[in-house]
């Protein structure tokens, strides 16, 4: 193709024949004192607006706050709500020992009854056991080896557990006392 053959798409248009854009930067403004009197409208709204959604998020800042504070403020509720028939069943069964109404076999019948009422509101509290039973491998995570003994069983497991510990959740409250056996 030659440079002189051009198509429609490639042709530049004339000077003569571009438009001007008739954008709002090109409009004239016939009444100045009329747009400044729109910008000033707008200008009003858009500051109400503003301090519209400041109020709004600054209440929404102060609720989450409130919230929060109630939640540490109130957070062991359901805990101590679960200890309080714990509470009462030691007191009654130091009661009826102390009054000698109860025989030996009722009070620790009441004893066992609120273990179970301790147990069963430490269990709906997230709080379970550690336990191991023989033999498990010692986790420097979940026990606290007291002593190394030896045992007719493999190193570096649990022998005995001498106090139980507990998790929160998945959270060591405390690693369960243990011995174990030495390498031989």
């Amino acid at each position: 193709m030659s440079a002189t053959n051009h198509t429609e798409e490639n042709q530049v248009p004339a000077p003569q024949e571009l438009q001007p854009s008739q954008g709002p930067a090109q409009e004239i403004v016939s009444d100045p004192s009329a747009r400044i009197a729109e910008l000033e409208a707008k200008n009003a709204e858009l500051a109400d607006s503003y301090l519209r959604a400041r109020a709004e998020a600054d209440n929404a800042r102060r609720r989450a706050d409130e919230e929060i504070s109630k939640a540490r403020k109130f957070a062991v509720e359901s805990f101590a709500e679960g200890m309080l028939p714990v509470r009462d069943g030691l007191e009654a069964a130091i009661a009826t020992h102390a009054s000698g109404q109860g025989s030996p076999e009722q009070v620790l019948e009441g004893v066992h009854a609120t273990l179970r009422l301790l147990i069963a509101a430490l269990e709906r509290n997230k709080v379970g056991e550690i336990n191991p039973p023989a033999g498990t491998r010692f986790d420097p995570h979940q026990h606290q080896a007291i002593s190394m003994v030896p045992a007719p069983q493999e190193a570096n497991t649990v022998v005995a557990v001498l106090q139980k510990g507990y998790l929160l959740a998945d959270r060591v409250l405390r690693p369960a006392l243990v011995t174990v056996a030495a390498p031989n």
